[in-house]
């Protein structure tokens, strides 16, 4: 290696960048020099990886509620639009429906046929204690109870989405949750809605907490785990870092896009990531094996190589090649030419190198 002691390069340095004065003393020179160079000491260190991969922000599917009618019937009115908040109870829709007629006449027959289940059973119970009928007809009026409970709750859970209008003579379809209405049909009074169909009349989900759906493919599925931290960029909000985790994996690459998709779930208090927005996903890794780390400014790429100037001792100074196994932010992560706890210096490198060089 070129070795040369600091006033050496110093005094190039001087004729080739110019004195201040002509009358000013070289050693004053060295002085000021000496105190703008900035060392640090090389460290191991785990090395960090970054890999930048596309996504989508989806809605969360633990919030969301497709809302399949269970009744046919004739649409009266609308009263929302597609991205409109809603709450939960609120009316969507008025209806006119036959179906939700029968159900209330349903209701108040399994609600009788229920009361006589539970007199019945309680006959039975009363007989069974004065050993007048076996256990296996106790069982059986038990179950009457069970069934006709059961008949009843279905009745009732399928009328609580509706509420009748008793000035109208109306069904109300009412939301089943608060959130945002991101999809439905094309419904104006006069249309017909069949409980036959499974297209859902409209889709609700709570947009404070969302998905982000990254790409992963096939070259980068090794360096891609449940568990990595996850930075999300969009075009809408430049400089500003959404923060999460992989939480989820496909086991099964996506047919048509020939990708894996990684599910990352964020928190969305102020609405910002909207369902469909494109984001960039960069995942930050952490390689469990010890690699020599300097600031990436210590680099100095000259004739397709990389270089540092190396503090071998005080006011002396060596250009070192070295082989750069990765960079991730501001950190390089050196394969070969530094070991643990030498010297770099990250400010004023180049000219240093350059008056090593040409010496």
């Amino acid at each position: 290696m070129n070795k040369k002691l600091l006033n050496l390069t110093i005094a190039f340095l001087v004729m080739f960048v110019g004195c201040k004065s002509k009358s000013e003393e070289p050693e004053n020179n060295n002085a000021a020099f000496l105190e703008s160079v900035k060392i640090e000491k090389v460290v191991l260190a785990n090395r960090k990886e970054a890999l930048m991969l596309t996504g989508k922000v989806e809605n969360s599917r633990d919030q969301t509620i497709n809302f399949i009618p269970l009744v046919s019937g004739t649409v009266g009115q609308v009263f929302f639009s597609l991205g409109d908040k809603v709450t939960k109870g609120q009316n969507l829709i008025s209806l006119r429906s036959a179906d939700l007629n029968e159900l209330y006449s349903e209701q108040i027959s399994a609600e009788a046929e229920l009361r006589i289940a539970k007199r019945e059973y309680q006959s039975a119970k009363a007989l069974f204690e004065d050993k007048m009928l076996s256990e296996r007809e106790l069982f059986e009026a038990e179950a009457n109870v069970a069934q006709a409970e059961a008949e009843v709750n279905r009745i009732k859970n399928t009328l609580s989405i509706y509420g009748a209008d008793n000035q109208t003579g109306l069904f109300m379809i009412k939301s089943p949750m608060s959130g945002y209405i991101l999809d439905k049909q094309m419904l104006s009074p006069g249309s017909n809605i069949s409980a036959e169909s499974d297209e859902p009349l409209f889709t609700i989900s709570d947009l404070s907490s969302v998905w982000v759906i990254a790409n992963v493919y096939p070259s980068d599925l090794r360096h891609v785990k449940i568990g990595m931290s996850a930075e999300i960029t969009t075009l809408s909000y430049p400089g500003e870092v959404f923060h999460g985790k992989i939480n989820a994996m496909s086991q099964i690459f996506d047919p048509e896009e020939k990708v894996l998709k990684a599910r990352i779930v964020m928190p969305n208090k102020d609405l910002k990531l909207k369902p469909e927005m494109f984001v960039e996903v960069k995942l930050k890794n952490e390689v469990e094996q010890l690699y020599i780390a300097i600031p990436s400014d210590a680099l100095i790429f000259d004739e397709n190589k990389h270089f540092v100037v190396v503090c071998t001792s005080f006011e002396t100074f060596e250009n070192r090649e070295v082989v750069v196994q990765s960079q991730h932010n501001n950190t390089s992560y050196i394969k070969l030419g530094l070991e643990e706890n030498e010297e770099v210096v990250v400010k004023n490198q180049l000219l240093i190198y350059s008056g090593l060089k040409g010496k």
